[in-house]
């Protein structure tokens, strides 16, 4: 019997339609940190083709993009990093909170090691993502022209990637310098220049933390001040975690077994059942411990009860004075009444922030007295203000459109045309935070919906990824053609997690977790509050039988 002609370029893993070549896969993967990476090496092990398109130059992630001073991540070692022991066993990091470089250094080992580069297209940022019904698959397209093709596509893009950048009145009359932190340039330098930070979350902290060192005046301008914890920066020498990394299996599958990622335990107490006395010396000892033990192993009424909470900001506001010397700073960085409710928004960690705060070359401005009027040639007009503060640079400390950001400005499709910027108009619409109704075969990593903004990454991203990793291999042994969330199952997932936050103290602030800091974005609770150990479990859950799913045989 003959045998029907076979193209060379399906061989190869390529096809050609009308003339125009068409790279072939089971899995497109989008994004290059650690989200990508972790699916890629898993998919890879489990015998599928795969390939990452990536619109940077290398590996890293927001750690490619973010290169501002002081950018360090404030999960600490050896938590942030890829549970893979070929991995971990032949690296040491230098510190308990690794910056920036030392975290892109990570990953070019982590691509040494696994050897990902091959299957990595970088300068290959994605701009249409749509789903062909007649062949199950979705093809996607780069704006250099690449055209690929997969049965499954997994969208590794991200929480804080898309840069928000406010359209402040007369910014185009500005000469000098303006530079967002998503976007700093390495070789900038600001000695002895007059220099504005606008904005005071948790990129602000860091960034003034080491430019107020530099600059001849730095002033910072702030609607509302963060409640910085003191991170208690140490160095890691390589004899201490070699001789931790016989416990680091036990220690990483108690962060996959815990509510953050980090195996700390909440005291099982009221904060009102403890005497004044034993509550004082509790929250010293976690506030000696440094980075979020402060925060996460607090007593189990914080987030649900105002008194308690009240508590918990007062003792945080005496430790912040003690440090400011300044009482105007003071009441600006630590008000007498808290200008939100304890851990209802990013908590950021410090080193020296506050002790910086003191320097004579550092202002404070209040946005709610005096709002942003306008830019000028060689500053800021503020509210109330007759002349105009002149700046050399101006740092846009503004956040990023978290969450939908990188998904709403790629082109991404349902299988009805309707773009996801669209379906999304009204609110975000997920199934277990990694799937979505109209989006057939289609995953998400780091996600809405999901336990992320509460979670250290990379154990939220791993249980994502094997959930994906599982789905997909139980699919093709079942012989399953495509997958995709009801949107039934969609409005019950939301409105469980809506339910979960209900009586906590979470809905009282808003703040990026939400989106509302994207003017026009919908505010809504994107966050999964029951913990990663929760969530997976119902994740699990879910696969049996596909709950909440619509599957299509071959």
């Amino acid at each position: 019997m003959a045998s029907i002609p076979v193209a060379k370029e399906v061989i190869s893993g390529t096809t050609s339609t009308n003339g125009h070549t068409v790279q072939q896969y089971d899995v497109i993967i989008i994004g290059a940190g650690f989200s990508g990476i972790a699916n890629l090496h898993r998919l890879r092990g489990d015998g599928l083709k795969c390939h990452i398109f990536e619109a940077g130059t290398d590996f890293g992630g927001v750690w490619y993009w973010n290169r501002y001073p002081g950018a360090r991540v404030d999960s600490e070692t050896p938590f942030y990093q890829l549970n893979i022991p070929a991995v971990y066993n032949t690296w040491n990091f230098s510190s308990r909170f690794p910056d920036h470089v030392e975290l892109r250094k990570y990953m070019a080992h982590v691509d040494s090691v696994l050897g990902l580069r091959k299957d990595v297209s970088f300068n290959a940022r994605v701009n249409s993502a749509t789903w062909n019904t007649s062949s199950s698959e979705w093809e996607i397209g780069t704006e250099t022209g690449v055209k690929a093709k997969a049965r499954w596509l997994v969208l590794a893009t991200g929480l804080l990637h898309r840069t928000h950048f406010p359209e402040f009145p007369g910014l185009e009359t500005y000469k000098g310098a303006v530079h967002h932190s998503g976007a700093w340039p390495e070789d900038t330098s600001v000695h002895g220049k007059k220099v504005a930070v606008i904005g005071a979350g948790a990129t602000s902290v860091q960034i003034i933390q080491e430019l107020a060192k530099e600059a001849g005046q730095l002033t910072m301008l702030m609607r509302r001040p963060s409640y910085c914890l003191p991170m208690h920066q140490r160095l890691w020498t390589a004899e201490e975690q070699t001789a931790w990394k016989g416990y680091y299996p036990s220690l990483f599958a108690a962060g996959r077994a815990s509510t953050v990622g980090f195996p700390t335990q909440r005291t099982d107490k009221r904060l009102q059942d403890v005497s004044p006395a034993d509550r004082e010396a509790y929250f010293e000892s976690l506030w000696t411990a440094g980075g979020f033990q402060f925060l996460l192993r607090n007593f189990n009424n914080v987030m649900l009860d105002k008194e308690a909470n009240a508590a918990v900001y007062d003792f945080w506001k005496r430790k912040v004075r003690e440090r400011l010397t300044d009482p105007e700073k003071q009441a600006l960085m630590a008000p007498d009444e808290a200008p939100y409710y304890f851990g209802t928004k990013r908590t950021p960690l410090e080193n020296d922030y506050y002790d910086v705060l003191n320097q004579k070359n550092v202002d404070i401005v209040d946005l709610t007295k005096n709002p942003l009027k306008s830019f000028a040639e060689t500053g800021i007009q503020l509210e109330g203000e007759d002349a105009v503060r002149d700046f050399d640079y101006i740092v846009l400390a503004t956040g990023f459109d978290s969450f939908t950001g990188s998904l709403t400005h790629m082109g991404l499709k349902n299988k009805d045309g309707v773009d996801i910027k669209d379906v999304w108009a009204d609110g975000v619409k997920t199934y277990l935070g990694m799937m979505m109704h109209g989006f057939p075969n289609a995953f998400m990593v780091y996600s809405p919906q999901a336990p992320t903004a509460l979670s250290n990454g990379p154990t939220i991203l791993e249980a994502q990824t094997d959930f994906i990793c599982d789905t997909i291999n139980m699919l093709r042994e079942q012989g399953v053609k495509s997958i995709e969330a009801t949107a039934e199952a969609e409005g019950e997932w939301k409105g469980a997690m809506d339910a979960m936050i209900a009586h906590t103290l979470y809905p009282f602030t808003n703040s990026w977790w939400n989106g509302s800091n994207i003017p026009g974005k919908k505010s809504q609770n994107m966050t999964y509050i029951g913990g990663i150990d929760n969530y997976e479990k119902t994740c699990r859950e879910k696969m049996v039988g596909w709950k909440g799913f619509e599957v299509v045989a071959t």
